[in-house]
């Protein structure tokens, strides 16, 4: 019901709750009455070399370059985003046309610090990639802003509801459009590590709304959306030889305000949900597979290329709300492989896919469904340097127009990666 993604940040309320949450999930000093333990373990400290902080400055220099044989929004002239695609003919201009950028170029610092309850950990790290008001532009963009200290972690990071490792090894930034992607600023409390690990977040809340056939109506010009709580997510990890599953859940609350004072009430709320299933499998010494099939509703704010959460809805029954908000359900797979061939060189290919379920009151050429497939050939010639070629292929399915457009692209990227670690 509303255009722009707008983000609010949580009440002090939830800050606190999140604090006391930690303070029961700590775990206590115990008392030992035994004999003299008291000097074993003092003798022993003396002994043991103290844990040392570590610092690590890393990241790397990229430089993308290629021929785009099809057209592309020229704000994301460097990627394979199918929701950038034309939604009419001819949309960006003709087609064929070249590229070249160093935007996906990283600069990041990671400290670790033992203390009595954990190590306190720290990740800053930035990027050259403008999105938002800065697409198309190459200028700094925040990725990570997070600490960690025993089972709290605050800042912001990969949501809990993505797995971050089901990223292809390829060389297109932007990736599979059927993936659950999103760093957000969150609250986490961290239970169970290791090889079996439960994360829980309170995240930074979020949406989009799409006004549809009636976008130009003056009954809709004020409408604000609003979150009455934080998004909450959850997953669950389990790890073995043969790689791991991993399972994660979203829930969210999205309310819209009608504030023009006129016969309408066009006011409205929706819960977001979803499903996210994902895993690594290690089929041979050389083989991994990344898999990952996610469902709701409600919840495009959080998937890597997706349009709006909420759509509009006729409901001329009603002459007092003639229309409604309704998330939009989803559907997305992820299914690639990253094949090592030797220490020299590796391959990736695979497909990915999302399919929405409009609204009918959405106009016909918005965003229905995505394909997204490549494949590539990387070298490495010394430690830290990579040279590789890519084939990337999308394809855009407009709503209820028939229309559809491709996307093909040839990208060959240069990688140098650099760190300097202290201490430790």
């Amino acid at each position: 019901m509303w255009r722009r993604v707008t983000y609010r940040s949580a009440g002090g309320v939830w800050l606190l709750t999140g604090m006391l949450v930690l303070a029961g999930g700590l775990p206590a000093r115990a008392q030992d009455s035994t004999p003299g333990a008291g000097e074993e373990k003092a003798a022993a400290a003396q002994a043991a070399p103290a844990p040392k902080t570590t610092f690590e400055i890393y990241g790397f220099a990229m430089l993308d370059i290629g021929q785009d044989f099809k057209q592309i929004d020229p704000n994301w002239f460097d990627t394979m985003r199918v929701t950038k695609l034309p939604s009419v003919a001819d949309q960006f201009g003709k087609d064929y046309s070249s590229f070249a950028s160093v935007r996906q170029s990283r600069f990041g610092a990671k400290s670790s610090t033992p203390t009595a309850i954990g190590d306190l950990k720290t990740t800053f790290e930035f990027e050259l990639f403008g999105t938002g008001v800065d697409q198309g532009q190459t200028t700094f963009r925040l990725r990570h802003a997070y600490g960690e200290l025993g089972q709290l972690g605050a800042g912001q990071t990969w949501s809990p509801f993505m797995d971050p490792d089901v990223f292809p090894n390829s060389l297109e930034y932007w990736g599979p459009t059927g993936m659950v992607f999103f760093r957000n600023v969150q609250l986490r409390w961290m239970p169970i590590k290791g090889d079996r690990a439960l994360t829980l977040a309170l995240e930074r809340p979020g949406a989009s709304g799409d006004q549809g056939v009636y976008a130009d109506r003056v009954e809709l010009s004020n409408i604000t959306p609003r979150f009455p709580a934080p998004d909450f997510s959850a997953s669950y990890k389990m790890t073995e030889k043969w790689g791991y599953v991993r399972a994660a859940g979203m829930l969210r609350r999205i309310k819209w305000d009608d504030n023009l004072n006129d016969q309408f009430d066009l006011s409205g709320s929706a819960t977001g949900w979803g499903i996210n299933l994902s895993s690594n499998l290690n089929a041979t010494k050389n083989d991994v597979v990344r898999l990952q099939f996610v469902f709701g509703e409600g919840i495009q704010n959080y998937m890597n290329d997706s349009p709006v959460d909420i759509g509009i809805q006729n409901n001329f029954g009603n002459p007092v709300t003639p229309v409604v908000g309704k998330p939009i359900p989803i559907t997305g797979i992820v299914a690639f492989v990253d094949h090592t061939w030797n220490e020299k060189f590796s391959s990736t290919v695979g497909y990915s896919r999302q399919d929405n379920d409009n609204t009918d009151a959405q106009a016909p050429n918005s965003f229905k469904d995505g394909q997204y497939a490549l494949g590539n050939l990387l070298y490495y010639p010394v430690p830290n340097a990579m040279i590789g070629g890519e084939l990337q292929w999308g394809r855009r399915e407009n709503f209820s127009d028939g229309f559809h457009s491709d996307g093909f692209k040839i990208q060959f990227s240069f990688k140098y990666n650099f760190s300097w670690k202290l201490g430790g």
